[in-house]
């Protein structure tokens, strides 16, 4: 069966993996793209037109690296961010400065997500910690109303990792790649109908057992 862990276990996986390993956040990042670039070419998703619905946090970070994956394969990709670009995380400000220097289309937040085939969600991930409601919720309810396939990164947005349990307005994926590990709350009868084909992408951080809680 996978091991699954806790949001507290994998935030002190990254921890540890960034502070006593080494291994910078932003190598972390493009580990976990590569993963889930691998699953969107290789799966069942029709990728003629790709939206990346992206957060300005670290899960909008990754998102945004699949984009630049996918455009660099020939993919029709646009960006849609949810906030202004001088407030992003600073690995996700890098990543923005990278795809414009790739010129990739990076535009506000709609609901009008006509004519996408597949939306890449990547606006809230694991540090979610209040109800999604007002334009995120508009946002989301927009993401699941659409008739494109829906692939989340890392965590379905909205729902609790720990517990499975939406909270508020809640993307319904058809695929969701976790990284490092699954998440507790992704395999409960609950949380399976928000993460729909669950995949695992080795990204290099590994638990120290030592330290488990």
């Amino acid at each position: 069966m996978t091991r699954t862990v806790s949001i507290a276990q994998a935030r002190q996986g990254d921890s540890h993996t960034i502070q006593e390993i080494g291994i910078p956040s932003l190598v972390l990042m493009e580990r976990a793209a590569l993963g889930a670039t691998g699953r969107l070419l290789n799966g069942n998703f029709d990728l003629s037109k790709v939206l990346v619905f992206a957060g300005t946090g670290n899960n909008g970070g990754d998102g945004l690296a699949i984009a630049r994956m996918l455009h660099v394969r020939g993919v029709d990709i646009t960006v849609m961010l949810t906030g202004a670009e001088d407030h992003t995380s600073t690995e996700t400000a890098q990543q923005l400065k990278i795809l414009h220097y790739y010129q990739i289309p990076v535009i506000p937040a709609s609901t009008d997500l006509t004519g996408y085939t597949t939306i890449v969600d990547a606006i809230f991930g694991i540090g979610l910690d209040r109800p999604v409601e007002g334009k995120f919720a508009d946002w989301i309810n927009a993401i699941n109303a659409s008739s494109a396939k829906v692939f989340s990164v890392d965590v379905p947005s909205g729902l609790n990792a720990d517990t499975g349990e939406p909270q508020g307005a809640t993307v319904k994926a058809t695929a969701t790649s976790s990284f490092a590990y699954a998440k507790n709350g992704f395999v409960t009868n609950q949380g399976k109908q928000y993460t729909g084909q669950l995949y695992v992408e080795d990204i290099g951080v590994y638990l120290d057992d030592h330290y488990e809680g």
